[in-house]
C-alpha cells in the first residue's frame, strides 16, 4: 500500500496533471506536494483548497440522508462528500477525500490542464489512489 509520496507520483501519471497534493483540511497544511502549485505557492493552494473542502464537508446540503452533522458524525466512516470538482477556463481541480479506519481529515488535490486532461479518468484514478493511500 503506497504512502503519500508514491500516491502523489501516481496522481501525476494522470494525463494533463500539473500538480498534486495531499492536504489536511482541518489545518490547511500540505502533507506532501508534487509538480506545480495552482497560483504558484503550494502552501497557499493547500490552505485555500482546505477551506473549500471544509465548506463542502460541513454543508448539510451535501450530506447523504441519514448521515449526521458533517465530518464529526462518526470517526472511521467515509466522509459525507467523495469529491469536489472545480472547473476553470483552463483547468480542472479535483479534491478527493481519503477514507480511513480513523477520523481522517485528508484529501488529495489534483490540478489538471483542461486541454490535456480527462476529468472522468482523473476522478476514477484519484479515487483509486485515495483508496490505496496509507497514512501514518
Amino acid at each position: 500500500m503506497p504512502g503519500i509520496d508514491e500516491s502523489l507520483l501516481d496522481a501525476m501519471r494522470v494525463p494533463g496533471a500539473r500538480g498534486a497534493a495531499v492536504v489536511d483540511w482541518v489545518s490547511g497544511l500540505a502533507l506532501g506536494v508534487v509538480g506545480e502549485a495552482a497560483g504558484g505557492d503550494h502552501e497557499a493552494a493547500a490552505a485555500e483548497t482546505a477551506e473549500f473542502a471544509r465548506a463542502a464537508l460541513e454543508s448539510r446540503s451535501f450530506a447523504p440522508e441519514g448521515v449526521g452533522d458533517g465530518p464529526e458524525a462518526d470517526p472511521g466512516t467515509a466522509p459525507p462528500v467523495q469529491d469536489v470538482i472545480v472547473t476553470t477556463p483552463d483547468s480542472y481541480h479535483v479534491l478527493t477525500f481519503v477514507s480511513t479506519p480513523f477520523d481522517s481529515s485528508v484529501f488529495l488535490h489534483l490540478w489538471l490542464d483542461r486541454a490535456d486532461g480527462n476529468l472522468a479518468l482523473a476522478r476514477i484514478r484519484l479515487a483509486e489512489t485515495a483508496n490505496r493511500l496509507v497514512l501514518g
